[in-house]
């Protein structure tokens, strides 16, 4: 089995997904992950699926088809991953929305080499005052050789800096 990654974007209606599911078994394939969301009018996921070696020639094939309704498809065949002991950790911010907040967090991850394993953001109003707030909720694993204290002060400051609330879960367990 070759597992395959999936990124798709178009315009969004109903039926996008059996579309694409329909593809995926047709042609002898098991879905494995997604993450799929409605943003700005338009349909916009990535998923993983796993088909037979020889079938994914045909796989590719089929899912370009879709793109005649206007579906973008990017499709990259995956390398087995190398198993590196990492600590897992999730990350929940809470602040006033203002320009520059995930490239301020992302650089912080990057500067400790954390890898940002999921990513979610929004952007609500807040009950009381009706101010713009941002929220982000990241998932991370962090290698084993990483100062956790480090990142935690640097976390901590950044915070602070932003006037963001932080909350930090780790113990996850340790991830590969």
């Amino acid at each position: 089995m070759i597992d395959l990654v999936l990124t798709l974007i178009g315009p969004d209606h109903p039926g996008i997904v059996d579309s694409v599911s329909d593809v995926v078994a047709d042609h002898g394939g098991n879905w494995l992950e997604s993450r799929m969301v409605h943003l700005a009018g338009k349909f916009a996921g990535v998923l993983c699926v796993e088909v037979p070696d020889d079938r994914v020639d045909e796989l590719e094939k089929a899912l370009r088809e879709l793109e005649v309704g206007g579906l973008r498809l990017v499709v990259e065949r995956s390398a087995p991953e190398e198993v590196v002991r990492r600590h897992a950790m999730e990350i929940d911010l809470l602040g006033l929305d203002r320009p520059g907040l995930v490239h301020e967090i992302s650089a912080l991850l990057a500067g400790h080499r954390i890898n940002v394993e999921d990513l979610s953001t929004d952007r609500a109003m807040a009950a009381h005052s009706g101010d713009r707030m941002f929220r982000a909720h990241v998932r991370v694993t962090i290698p084993e050789t990483v100062d956790l204290a480090a990142v935690h002060a640097d976390l901590e400051r950044l915070a602070g800096d932003l006037m963001v609330e932080l909350r930090l879960v780790e113990d996850l367990g340790t991830a590969r």
